[in-house]
């Protein structure tokens, strides 16, 4: 099977062909939003840090924000700097291959407003190349797809998450990696994964990553470890995270785990692949683009409208009642299965088509309605 997509340099292909414009630091972000004014197609990220963390939240950061750029979905890249912070726009640019890529730096570049008038030419320039790049066909073996969830209820691991499961299930079939991800939402499945675990060295590499983050969650909350969920999981009827977590990881199907990611790290295997992130929505949206999906699909019981920026986030509700609460905000109803009388199959199907139809083109309606939070995972202090 396949999808028309853009062909890059390196021989991945992306779903999008954005310019991408993004800050080195806070103190530029002015300037990226003034050049997003003038083209609002163009996507725009503003970092919120720059300076003030340090160790191996700069890492991450680096990691992340390089990574971004380099992600398929992403056609050319203008960094802007202010020039005095501790994450160097230069770097991130020396860091880009295989894309056209620019850097302006504030205190270097003449003031906010010259640095502005200086990234709209080269952003109208960027604009110009990739309107002459066609899609071609492309092998869906090319798609790293990320799995997702937000919001979740006690009708999640009963019909979004099983469904999506099975539209995992499908596109490794074919050839692609799916990365699931959010760790936290892991705790109280070890033992299940591990079973999953393609080696010895993977299903270690589980244990740990798992057992580290409620290490973290214990130390935290103390008495309370067990409850590290939000008041809307609540309130939709799940009671703790052992509970969230056995739906959780019903999204990544039945196949053999192949590998064990950090944060924003691109895959190496194909197949299903874990990434350690946080249970964060966007934190672990932000994970999946530093490490190269081109596709996310995202389950939510309770409901949410975000996106993310460059990568198309499809939306895949478990109930009904939600579904027709937002109904401009989410893409499929996997709620059919508890009144309509579908089944999981054909909820996945229509899933797996649905993103076939998105690589090709479709907008989903977190694009639509441009809704695309940022946020990178951060766990040190900030100085």
């Amino acid at each position: 099977m396949e999808f028309m997509g853009y062909q890059r340099k390196d021989g991945k292909y992306g779903v999008r062909n954005h310019v991408l414009v993004m800050s080195s630091v806070a103190c530029a972000n002015g300037v990226v939003e003034a050049i997003g004014r003038v083209f609002p197609d163009v996507v725009t990220i503003c970092y919120s840090y720059g300076c003030g963390p340090a160790g191996e939240d700069v890492r991450v950061a680096a990691r992340t924000l390089a990574g971004i750029a380099n992600n398929p979905n992403v056609g050319a890249v203008l960094f802007v700097g202010l020039g005095c912070e501790g994450m160097q726009s230069g770097r991130l640019a020396q860091a880009v291959k295989d894309k056209p890529v620019a850097n302006l730096v504030i205190q270097r570049d003449g003031g906010s407003a010259a640095t502005t008038a200086k990234g709209i030419d080269i952003v109208r320039r960027f604009l110009d190349g990739l309107r002459l790049q066609p899609r071609v066909p492309a092998p869906l073996s090319a798609l790293v797809v990320g799995l997702e969830c937000g919001g979740s209820d006690a009708f999640s691991g009963m019909t979004a998450n099983p469904a999506v499961g099975n539209a995992a299930d499908r596109f490794v079939a074919e050839g692609a990696t799916v990365i699931l991800s959010e760790t936290t939402e892991m705790i109280g499945t070890t033992h299940i994964l591990k079973r999953r675990a393609a080696t010895p060295q993977v299903a270690e590499q589980i244990e740990q990553m798992i057992s580290q983050q409620e290490q973290v969650v214990r130390d935290t909350l103390g008495e309370n470890a067990g409850m590290v969920i939000a008041p809307g999981n609540i309130e939709g009827g799940l009671s703790s995270i052992t509970e969230k977590s056995l739906g959780c990881i019903t999204k990544g199907g039945t196949t053999p785990i192949n590998e064990v990611l950090k944060y924003a790290e691109r895959p190496s295997k194909r197949g299903l692949v874990l990434m350690d992130t946080p249970g964060f929505d966007i934190d672990s949206m932000t994970g999946f683009a530093g490490g190269g999906t081109q596709l996310i699909l995202f389950t939510t019981g309770r409901g949410t409208p975000a996106g993310f920026p460059a990568v198309p986030v499809i939306k895949v509700v478990s109930n009904s009642t939600t579904f027709k609460a937002m109904p401009g905000d989410i893409d499929v109803n996997a709620g059919a299965v508890l009144d309509e009388g579908k089944t999981i199959e054909e909820v996945g199907s229509e899933i797996f088509e649905l993103t076939l139809k998105v690589a090709n083109g479709l907008l989903t309606c977190a694009e639509v309605n441009r809704s695309a939070p940022f946020n990178i995972l951060k766990q040190g202090p900030t100085f």
